[in-house]
Protein backbone atom coordinates (compact mmCIF):
# COMPACT_ATOMS: atom_id res chain seq x y z
CA UNK A 1 0.00 0.00 0.00
CA UNK A 2 1.27 3.16 -0.57
CA UNK A 3 1.67 6.35 1.48
CA UNK A 4 -1.20 8.87 -0.95
CA UNK A 5 -3.88 5.72 -0.13
CA UNK A 6 -5.84 7.51 2.34
CA UNK A 7 -5.63 10.32 -0.30
CA UNK A 8 -8.75 10.67 -2.40
CA UNK A 9 -6.94 12.03 -5.49
CA UNK A 10 -4.26 9.23 -5.26
CA UNK A 11 -5.64 6.97 -7.94
CA UNK A 12 -4.70 3.46 -8.71
CA UNK A 13 -5.53 3.57 -12.98
CA UNK A 14 -6.26 0.20 -15.05
CA UNK A 15 -4.45 -0.84 -18.24
CA UNK A 16 -5.26 0.62 -21.53
CA UNK A 17 -6.23 -3.63 -22.46
CA UNK A 18 -9.27 -3.28 -19.90
CA UNK A 19 -10.50 0.13 -20.96
CA UNK A 20 -10.51 -1.29 -25.01
CA UNK A 21 -12.36 -4.17 -24.01
CA UNK A 22 -14.79 -2.74 -21.09
CA UNK A 23 -15.41 0.09 -23.84
CA UNK A 24 -16.24 -2.79 -26.27
CA UNK A 25 -19.09 -3.86 -23.82
CA UNK A 26 -20.47 -0.53 -23.41
CA UNK A 27 -21.53 -0.49 -26.79
CA UNK A 28 -23.16 -3.74 -26.81
CA UNK A 29 -24.30 -2.18 -23.67
CA UNK A 30 -26.73 0.62 -25.10
CA UNK A 31 -28.24 -1.82 -28.15
CA UNK A 32 -29.30 -3.62 -24.89
CA UNK A 33 -33.06 -4.44 -23.56
CA UNK A 34 -31.82 -3.69 -20.22
CA UNK A 35 -30.52 -0.44 -20.94
CA UNK A 36 -33.51 1.28 -22.55
CA UNK A 37 -35.03 -0.25 -19.27
CA UNK A 38 -32.82 1.32 -17.46
CA UNK A 39 -32.92 4.80 -19.51
CA UNK A 40 -37.29 4.65 -20.23
CA UNK A 41 -37.46 7.53 -17.19
CA UNK A 42 -35.54 9.94 -18.44
CA UNK A 43 -33.35 10.80 -15.82
CA UNK A 44 -30.38 11.40 -14.47
CA UNK A 45 -28.86 9.52 -12.16
CA UNK A 46 -27.35 12.54 -10.50
CA UNK A 47 -29.06 15.64 -11.16
CA UNK A 48 -32.25 13.79 -11.39
CA UNK A 49 -33.57 16.17 -14.04
CA UNK A 50 -35.62 14.39 -16.89
CA UNK A 51 -33.85 14.17 -20.71
CA UNK A 52 -34.76 11.80 -23.86
CA UNK A 53 -33.27 9.10 -24.35
CA UNK A 54 -30.07 10.34 -26.91
CA UNK A 55 -29.28 12.88 -24.53
CA UNK A 56 -28.61 10.40 -21.79
CA UNK A 57 -25.26 8.83 -20.97
CA UNK A 58 -23.93 5.62 -19.79
CA UNK A 59 -21.71 6.36 -17.04
CA UNK A 60 -19.62 4.43 -14.95
CA UNK A 61 -19.82 4.93 -11.03
CA UNK A 62 -16.25 3.43 -10.75
CA UNK A 63 -14.82 4.83 -14.12
CA UNK A 64 -13.30 2.29 -16.63
CA UNK A 65 -10.22 4.17 -16.12
CA UNK A 66 -9.88 3.42 -12.43
CA UNK A 67 -10.72 -0.33 -13.02
CA UNK A 68 -14.62 -0.32 -13.32
CA UNK A 69 -16.62 -2.39 -15.51
CA UNK A 70 -19.55 -2.23 -17.87
CA UNK A 71 -22.00 -4.09 -15.31
CA UNK A 72 -25.10 -3.42 -14.09
CA UNK A 73 -24.09 -2.49 -10.90
CA UNK A 74 -21.52 -0.40 -12.06
CA UNK A 75 -23.65 2.29 -14.39
CA UNK A 76 -26.34 4.31 -14.70
CA UNK A 77 -27.95 6.79 -17.05
CA UNK A 78 -26.33 10.32 -16.83
CA UNK A 79 -26.89 13.80 -18.37
CA UNK A 80 -23.90 15.00 -20.61
CA UNK A 81 -23.30 17.48 -18.30
CA UNK A 82 -23.07 15.23 -14.66
CA UNK A 83 -21.10 12.62 -16.59
CA UNK A 84 -18.75 15.22 -17.65
CA UNK A 85 -18.64 16.92 -14.09
CA UNK A 86 -17.68 13.83 -12.59
CA UNK A 87 -14.87 12.72 -14.67
CA UNK A 88 -12.51 9.96 -13.37
CA UNK A 89 -14.37 10.35 -9.39
CA UNK A 90 -16.71 8.27 -8.43
CA UNK A 91 -19.76 10.21 -6.39
CA UNK A 92 -18.02 9.03 -3.10
CA UNK A 93 -15.04 10.97 -4.32
CA UNK A 94 -17.63 14.03 -5.12
CA UNK A 95 -19.01 13.79 -1.70
CA UNK A 96 -15.70 13.65 0.35
CA UNK A 97 -13.90 16.20 -1.40
CA UNK A 98 -13.84 19.36 0.21
CA UNK A 99 -15.80 22.34 -1.09
CA UNK A 100 -14.31 24.77 -3.60
CA UNK A 101 -13.31 28.11 -2.42
CA UNK A 102 -15.55 30.40 -3.30
CA UNK A 103 -14.86 33.45 -4.79
CA UNK A 104 -15.48 35.68 -1.69
CA UNK A 105 -12.34 34.46 0.02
Amino acid sequence: MNEDSGNLNSYVFADDEHVRRERAKVREAKRSRWWQQKTARGLCSYCGKKFTFKELTLDHIVPLSRGGTTSPGNVVPACRMCNKGKGIDTPLDMLLSPPAPSEDT
